[in-house]
């Protein structure tokens, strides 16, 4: 299966987190976003010491607990970042 292929089936059942994963991307364009392995998504947040790397069963997950962390790396209200 080619890698667009696996790309539109992981999205099948959330075609609306396709535009938000996009604005996230543009916002964030170090954020590496990809599959993850066993119908997963997964996103590396590179960071000076490292970096952190987040899975989630759902593309919708996946943002959501990207948003988290974004914003509490950069200071903003966004939650617990653990």
């Amino acid at each position: 299966m080619s890698q667009r292929a696996l790309r539109l089936q992981l999205v099948s059942d959330e075609p609306d987190q396709v535009l938000r994963l996009a604005r996230f991307r543009q916002e964030h364009p170090g954020v590496i976003i990809g599959e993850g392995g066993f119908g997963t998504w997964q996103a590396r947040i590179p960071e000076a010491n490292g970096e952190i790397v987040t899975t989630r069963h759902t593309l919708r997950e996946l943002l959501d607990r990207l948003d988290r962390l974004t914003a509490a790396r950069d200071g903003q209200s966004g939650g617990d970042p653990g």
